[in-house]
């Protein structure tokens, strides 16, 4: 059985629209239409299970899971913790004073923090379904030790004299979340609502990358891309990150990007360090980690950030030297 959402992008593109496969407006509008039914339909089954794994999963569990470990196995445990809890950007403060609350050492708890937005459970699936993978375990990998390497140094650096003093004499109540006794009838409701209040907060985002991907697909000739992100290009992984700083969106609203700059033949190194520096170093994350952390803090984390990414980007260009291939 062939792919559906190809199919569908097929009957819209060719049939009911007239455009020729071969033509720019073809070429996008049948990326457009078979990537937004695709990624909205994965989008919707996966918060909706994510939202009835997070009924019986607290943000106090993940605390305890982590204050549980030993502190060189912390590291580890936050990043995996980051890269699997379904907890959103919003939660990222009360999440931050209370693992502090609870004993546990700032670089684990920033481990935790850099990785959960990098390795989103959802954009995880979203981003195999579209590239395989080879890339998505790359992405994965890259983003962990990204949390676990600036948790270290964090730690090693002792700059938890940068944390707001307020943060440590905090007593934070329980994080709100559903109640575990809760009937399975109850748990669809959250789970439903988790799809209503997640989709609806971020379905602009995605429509508006997948857009941006459509006419980078369409329109933009692969010669002019690999003249300026090609592997003959090299300065084009700074170039990409720096790009990406003052963005704003989440892992999900920037696969489709992703997915058309490797069609053009950008190398994988540059694509990832590209996608990891617009969802990881956004402003709006920076405003909310403000209200816990000292601009000192802000900006070596940033700084930190900036620099693990371009060393990314580069590491897995010189890996896979093929643009726009994997092993």
């Amino acid at each position: 059985m062939g792919d559906p959402f190809a199919s569908l992008a097929d009957l819209v593109t060719y049939r009911a629209f007239g455009l020729a496969a071969d033509g720019p407006l073809g070429a996008a509008v049948h990326f457009f239409v078979e990537d937004s039914t695709k990624i909205f339909t994965l989008l919707v089954a996966i918060v909706f299970v994510m939202g009835l794994f997070r009924t019986v999963l607290s943000p106090e569990r993940v605390r305890t899971l982590i204050k549980g470990s030993s502190h060189g196995a912390g590291y580890l445990l936050a990043a995996i913790l980051g890269a699997v809890t379904p907890f959103c950007s919003c939660s990222s403060v009360p999440l931050f004073i209370g693992f502090l609350e609870g004993g546990i050492p700032v670089g684990v708890t920033m481990a935790f923090l850099i990785t959960s937005p990098l390795v989103n459970e959802v954009a995880v699936v979203i981003l195999a379904s579209l590239v395989g993978w080879k890339l998505t375990a790359l992405y994965v990998g890259a983003g962990m030790a990204v949390g676990i390497v600036g948790g270290v140094l964090i730690d090693r650096l002792h700059l938890e004299r940068w944390v707001e003093d307020y943060v440590w004499k905090i007593r934070l109540g329980p994080v709100v979340h559903p109640e575990a006794a809760a009937s399975l009838g109850d748990r669809l409701r959250y789970a439903g609502g988790e799809v209503s209040q997640i989709v609806g907060r971020i379905w602009l985002y995605v429509l508006v990358g997948i857009g941006f991907g459509a006419a980078l697909h369409g329109y933009v000739p692969e010669d002019l891309v690999a003249r300026y992100a090609g592997a003959g290009n090299p300065f084009a992984v700074p170039v990409a990150v720096v790009i990406g700083l003052p963005l704003y969106s989440n892992a999900t609203g920037i696969i489709p990007v992703a997915e058309a700059l490797l069609g053009k033949g950008v190398p994988i190194g540059t694509v990832v360090a590209f996608m990891m520096s617009v969802v990881a170093i956004s402003p709006p994350e920076f405003v909310m980690l403000r209200k816990v952390l000292k601009p000192a803090l802000l900006a070596c984390f940033a700084g930190y950030l900036s620099v693990a990414f371009v060393a990314i980007g580069f590491l897995l260009n010189l890996l896979f030297l093929q643009p726009g291939s994997l092993p």
